[in-house]
C-alpha cells in the first residue's frame, strides 16, 4: 500500500482534502488522554470531590471539551466543518490521575478523529488551568486515538 500525506498536493502545498466524491456514512471516533498529578495534589482534589472555587473541575472540563469538539474546524486549518450527531466526554479518576475519554459521532463524508482528539486535549488543558494554582507539576499525557469506525477503514488500538 502506497501511503501519502492527504493534506499535501503534488506541488507540496497544503490543501483541504476534496471529500465531494465520498459517500456519507456513519462515523465514530474515540480518543483518550490522562492528566497526572503529584500524589498530594491528587489527594487534595479527590478529598474535595474535584470541586474548586471555580466550580466542578471535571464538569467544567467536560463542557470545555464539548465546545472544543464543535470548534475543531476553526482550530485545525484543514479540517472540514462537520454536522456532529453526538459528543460524549467522560472523566474518571484513577491512581493520581484523571482519565479522559471523548467519543464523537456524525453522518458525514469524512471522519471525526480530530474532533475526538481536540475534545480530550481541551478537557485536559481545562483541568490543568483549574488546578495550576496548587501545582505546576501536572502532566498531560497519552492523548491518542483509540478507535475509529466508518469511511475506508476502521481502527482500534
Amino acid at each position: 500500500m502506497d501511503k501519502k500525506l492527504s493534506h499535501i498536493n503534488k506541488e507540496g502545498n497544503a490543501e483541504m482534502v476534496d471529500v465531494s466524491g465520498k459517500e456519507t456514512t456513519e462515523r465514530m471516533a474515540v480518543a483518550t488522554g490522562k492528566v497526572l498529578f503529584p500524589p498530594e495534589i491528587f489527594q487534595q482534589l479527590s478529598a474535595s470531590n474535584f470541586l474548586s472555587k471555580k466550580g466542578s473541575i471535571t464538569q467544567t472540563a467536560v463542557i470545555a471539551g464539548i465546545q472544543a469538539v464543535k470548534k475543531t474546524s476553526d482550530l485545525i486549518p484543514l479540517c472540514h466543518p462537520l454536522r456532529l450527531s453526538k459528543i460524549d466526554i467522560n472523566i474518571s479518576s484513577a491512581e493520581n490521575r484523571l482519565e479522559i475519554e471523548c467519543t464523537v459521532k456524525c453522518n458525514e463524508r469524512t471522519g471525526v478523529e480530530m474532533e475526538a482528539l481536540t475534545g480530550v486535549s481541551v478537557a485536559a488543558l481545562t483541568i490543568y488551568d483549574m488546578v495550576k494554582a496548587l501545582s505546576r507539576d501536572i502532566e498531560i499525557s497519552e492523548i491518542r486515538l483509540r478507535k475509529k469506525t466508518g469511511g475506508k477503514s476502521d481502527y482500534e488500538n
